[in-house]
């Protein structure tokens, strides 16, 4: 049996942002990326991914990534962006970053978190 010495890599998971630059990095920062750890399919986080959902259509219409990550399916995960507990909303942009942990349903203090206030 002959093996392939260029074997491609295992697929990885897309990155949230394209690399940027010049004027495209000025054209991004309106836009929010977001990264929300959940366990699978437990209450909490059936409950987790339907508010975020829900308040970025609200709120940042057309402005936002939102990647849901499963840390039931890549473990790995946890331990590379130092996530302790579930669910974990991460906003990595616009700066500066923010952690919302534990309770996604108060949807007032989710939009303090990220920095969205009802004005």
């Amino acid at each position: 049996m002959r093996t392939n010495p260029t074997k491609p890599a295992l697929p990885t998971t897309k990155p949230a942002t394209p690399a940027l630059a010049g004027g495209a990095r000025e054209a991004k920062l309106d836009t929010y990326v977001l990264c929300l750890y959940v366990a699978g399919q437990s209450p909490k986080s059936v409950d987790a991914i339907s508010n975020i959902k829900k308040i970025c259509e609200e709120h940042l219409k057309g402005r936002y990534e939102l990647q849901v990550i499963d840390l039931y399916q890549q473990p790995q995960l946890a331990h590379g962006e130092q996530i302790i507990a579930l669910p974990t909303l991460m906003k990595k942009l616009p700066p500066p970053l923010r952690r919302i942990i534990g309770d996604m349903s108060n949807t007032e203090r989710l939009l303090i978190g990220l920095d969205l206030r009802k004005k």
